[in-house]
């Protein structure tokens, strides 16, 4: 156990020097980035190293995996050098029985990650959002929501903003059932004119509202000059693919968000697919770290004067890179309903770890 708990605390430092060096690196692209989109306005600096800040969680909780075997494999490299490995070797110590502690710790820190770093990271990346949509004017603004079985959106044009309400929605995303819009006025946000249809189709440029029903809300008496329209057209710079982009944020959501907000996507007729795969992902993220771990182990248990270190190093580091993305193509492919959900996100991470076990036993322990 004392050995153990030595090699977990090796692990430790190694993980928090390169995320370390890896988060100074992501905050000072970002800060990059922000400069170059804001730095010819009136935007202080101070908000934009702070929106870079805000940026930084997901991305860095994206390459977590990638960490793990960097880590993995400078402590197994440092332990080779400094003659450590010969040593807990030669003491009787087999390569599975160093790596148990490692494993376990690993696997439990995923846990803990996916439980407390994902929602602070969604938190983060919903106020980068909010305080970009500050940043920009209104007519830039367009956002879509969804609070229990409806479907909210926001449009904005020379008149001000109108907001969206929509009951169901069919799947192509562009057929909206029992829709409101409401259209507030630009400066002092009163209601201006209410619109009830039985049916809403967003084509380029407009919506083609079908048995409609018009308020103008500024009139002395708005229900007597209501206005009723078997088809009408509105104005729109909403298209298709902006909604469906907006919709499908998963990495605003926390994994304790999700399984709620893939119900309300049925109960509205939405596909929930990608959120399903970005739950399953989440859940399998701790197998993968462990996969990580082992794959970045398997390579560097000899020791440094038996040569081949830096093909070492580039294999493992290749290997690493490989399977993060396969992880992302088999996700792709699982969103997009080509291979079955729990075949895309488990598959990838279990194969590599089974692997990596058969290798290293092969190696060092066969």
């Amino acid at each position: 156990m004392t050995l153990g708990l030595y090699l977990v605390r090796r692990l430790a430092l190694s993980f928090v020097l390169i995320g370390a060096v890896f988060f100074g690196m992501l905050l000072l692209f970002e800060v990059v980035e922000m400069m170059r989109r804001f730095g010819g306005s009136e935007t202080p600096m101070r908000e934009i190293v702070w929106l870079s800040m805000l940026r930084v969680p997901a991305t860095f909780y994206q390459i977590l995996p990638l960490l793990v075997i960097l880590s993995s494999m400078a402590l197994f490299l440092g332990l080779a050098r400094s003659s450590e490995l010969v040593v807990i070797r030669s003491a009787g110590r087999s390569a599975m029985r160093m790596l148990r502690e490692p494993f376990l710790a690993t696997l439990l820190f995923g846990a803990l990650t996916v439980a407390a770093l994902n929602p602070l990271a969604a938190a983060a990346t919903r106020a980068y959002q909010a305080r970009l949509a500050a940043l920009q004017s209104p007519d830039q603004q367009a956002q879509i929501s969804l609070e229990g079985s409806a479907l909210w959106m926001r449009q904005g044009d020379e008149r001000g903003q109108t907001v969206i309400r929509a009951q169901s929605v069919e799947p192509d995303g562009l057929g909206f059932r029992n829709v409101s819009f409401l259209l507030f006025e630009r400066d002092t946000g009163v209601p201006l004119i209410r619109i009830e249809a039985e049916s809403a189709r967003l084509v380029p440029g407009r919506w083609l509202l079908t048995d409609a029903k018009r308020w103008d809300l500024s009139a002395d008496n708005p229900e007597r000059d209501a206005q009723t329209y078997l088809s009408l057209e509105m104005e729109s710079d909403l298209t298709g693919e902006r909604i469906r982009e907006s919709f499908s944020r998963a990495g605003t959501l926390s994994v304790w968000d999700l399984p709620g907000f893939i119900r309300a996507l049925d109960r509205a007729g939405l596909s929930s697919r990608p959120h399903r795969a970005q739950f399953q992902a989440e859940l399998a993220l701790p197998m993968l770290m462990a996969a990580m771990l082992m794959v970045g182990a398997v390579l560097c248990f000899r020791h440094s004067r038996a040569g081949g270190a830096g093909l070492r190093i580039l294999l493992t580091v290749l290997a690493g890179f490989a399977l993060f993305f396969l992880r992302n193509f088999a996700q792709v492919l699982g969103e997009n309903g080509q291979i079955p959900l729990s075949l895309a996100i488990w598959t990838p991470p279990i194969a590599s770890m089974l692997l990596a076990l058969g290798v290293l036993l092969h190696l060092e322990d066969g």
